[in-house]
């Protein structure tokens, strides 16, 4: 997952540089990208359950790649909005008692709309036409996707079951 992270970074930031404007409606214009746009955010939690803390250094990495491929502009939207995002998650996770899966959501409602303003700021630097509503929109909702697979994912498989559940488990994992 941390390679599949390392390359989707650069080619997803690469991809705002020539990917057509798709109107769906009129004066509602979007890049199609920023749907999966929510998909680097799954990716990045698989790779850093994968490697830790050097995920970090995994997304150097992909920001050098972003550099060479789409211009260092993009390259610091890119990272800039990166850290707004895990600063963000950091405080969440450090201050709140919630559960894991409520703070997951927490975190991408509050990030969602802070990372991606500062992401198509700098697409904009690069190509006009990238912050718009309509891709502020998209991609906001491209994010909260990716949150919700994750939330399910933790609430129903990492967060310990209501104590009814627990004993019928209990139970039937001992026959």
């Amino acid at each position: 997952m941390t390679l599949v992270y390392v390359l989707l970074i650069p080619f997803i930031n690469w991809s705002f540089t020539w990917a057509p404007m798709w109107e769906l409606l009129p004066g509602w214009a979007f890049n199609p990208v920023t749907i999966v746009t929510g998909l680097v955010l799954v990716v990045r939690d698989f790779a850093q359950r994968e490697v830790g803390h050097f995920v970090l250094i995994a997304m150097a990495v992909a920001l050098i790649l972003t550099a060479v491929a789409a211009g260092p502009e993009l390259a610091v939207a890119s990272g800039g909005a990166f850290a707004i995002a895990e600063l963000v998650d950091w405080a969440l996770f450090t201050f709140t008692k919630y559960r894991l899966s409520t703070r997951v959501l927490l975190s991408s409602a509050v990030a969602a709309p802070l990372d991606t303003t500062l992401f198509l700021y700098g697409a904009e630097m690069i190509r006009p036409d990238q912050l718009t509503g309509p891709n502020i929109t998209m991609s906001i909702i491209g994010k909260m996707l990716g949150a919700v697979v994750i939330w399910w994912i933790v609430k129903n498989r990492f967060e310990e079951a209501p104590e009814d559940t627990k004993e019928t488990k209990l139970t039937n994992t001992t026959h």
